[in-house]
């Protein structure tokens, strides 16, 4: 892991911090970043996704009607199998974070597959044991395309570089109706279009400093950005 930012300098003694935080949102949006680096800071294990290992991801992004369903097949899998380790492996209750919820796998779903092929998804998620905890917080980063468009552009994953407007376009109406409705844990919406939370400390720990205030409920994070 990349080290955090050397002179971040925040006094964590005494605070309570949400034990399992879960950090949202579409490709591109910074999340992954975000997870990694509140995992360094409160000395917290990762759970991340590894769309690495999915064999069909990049002939989806090229195509995504080609192969829609094996992807989003692995993906259920994929999560499954983490979700499963990580209640197997929950005795001491650890403190985690992840880039991750398992809902995401089936707002994926509705969004990219046929009716025929969904009812497949379906039958097949239906039988699956999903017991998957329930953070302690949720932070949802939200962008525009065309920002997510950029930052995927810059970030330079070669299969990446297929990955359509559109298809970002859907993805984020997707989370916006999802976390329009979701109420089953502490939420907190970022506003991520203007936050470097890669590179910039100052923007890092604003956001920090707000979700350690919060407790319960909705929560907005609509940032003026330091530079």
């Amino acid at each position: 892991m990349e080290p955090i930012f050397d002179d971040l300098a925040l006094d964590l003694s005494g605070l309570e911090l949400p034990r399992y935080i879960a950090v949202e949102g579409p490709i591109g949006v910074g999340k992954t970043t975000l997870a990694r680096n509140i995992a360094q800071l409160f000395n917290y294990d990762t759970l991340l996704e590894q769309p690495e290992e999915n064999p069909f991801l990049e002939r989806f992004y090229r195509d995504p009607k080609s192969v829609a369903l094996p992807t989003q097949l692995f993906f259920l899998f994929q999560r499954a199998n983490q979700i499963q380790q990580l209640r197997q492996n929950d005795i001491f209750e650890p403190v985690r974070v992840a880039d991750f919820m398992i809902e995401k796998d089936q707002l994926f779903a509705q969004a990219t597959l046929d009716d025929d092929e969904l009812a497949i998804y379906q039958q097949v998620y239906d039988k699956l044991t999903i017991d998957a905890p329930v953070p302690d917080l949720v932070v949802y980063l939200q962008a525009p395309t065309k920002v997510l468009n950029e930052r995927i552009r810059q970030r330079g994953v070669a299969m990446e570089q297929s990955i359509s407007s559109d298809y970002l376009s859907t993805l984020n109406d997707a989370y916006t109706h999802f976390f329009h409705y979701y109420d089953s844990a502490p939420l907190l919406i970022v506003n991520a279009q203007d936050l470097d939370l890669a590179s910039n400390p100052s923007h890092f720990r604003q956001l920090v400093e707000y979700v350690l205030t919060i407790k319960s409920g909705r929560h907005y994070y609509n940032p003026t950005p330091v530079l």
